[in-house]
């Protein structure tokens, strides 16, 4: 029962003479077809869309995320194929250029959609914590004062006589 699985499947070399030369899209079809798995197979396994993958063999940049989305995508593909990931990553940066698929190309890009007066970097602070703990004291000094009317605190514990006063 506690026997490990085994399967029947040896893993594929990802980098020789081939893939120097081969894109990342087709080396990551040529794995998965040599598996015999269909891109809905490796949807359910991996949980990306089909869609996603799909873009991603037929290296539609546009339509898949930039910078570290990628890379994992691309490093989760590989690894489920039992491919070199890091040989993978490579041919990556080197066909969609280390911009692309660096993180912090993606954010300058964010970045540079707006302007200054588009929408503010840092929130003024206001005076609202102030308030709210203002809040919170009186209630709690009001629950103190219940407690002691009601007599569910001893008198032992009240240490002022005029706390005293207030116990019933």
């Amino acid at each position: 029962m506690t026997e490990p699985i085994e399967t029947s499947q040896e893993p594929i070399p990802a980098q020789g003479a081939g893939l120097s030369a081969a894109s990342v899209g087709s080396t990551l079809r040529a794995l998965r077809e040599a598996r015999g798995m269909s891109l809905s197979e490796v949807s359910a396994r991996l949980k990306f869309s089909v869609r996603q993958l799909d873009a991603l063999e037929q290296e539609r940049w546009d339509d898949l995320p930039q910078g570290v989305s990628l890379r994992g995508l691309v490093k989760n593909y590989a690894r489920f194929l039992q491919a070199d990931a890091d040989a993978l990553l490579d041919t990556l940066e080197r066909q969609v250029g280390a911009s692309a698929a660096s993180p912090s190309a993606a954010v300058n890009r964010v970045v540079n959609r707006y302007q200054e007066t588009d929408m503010p970097l840092h929130d003024e602070p206001s005076g609202r914590p102030w308030g709210w703990l203002v809040i919170i004291l009186v209630v709690l000094l009001i629950a103190v004062f219940y407690a002691i009317e009601r007599a569910w605190i001893p008198e032992s514990w009240l240490m002022f006589d005029w706390l005293k006063s207030i116990q019933k």
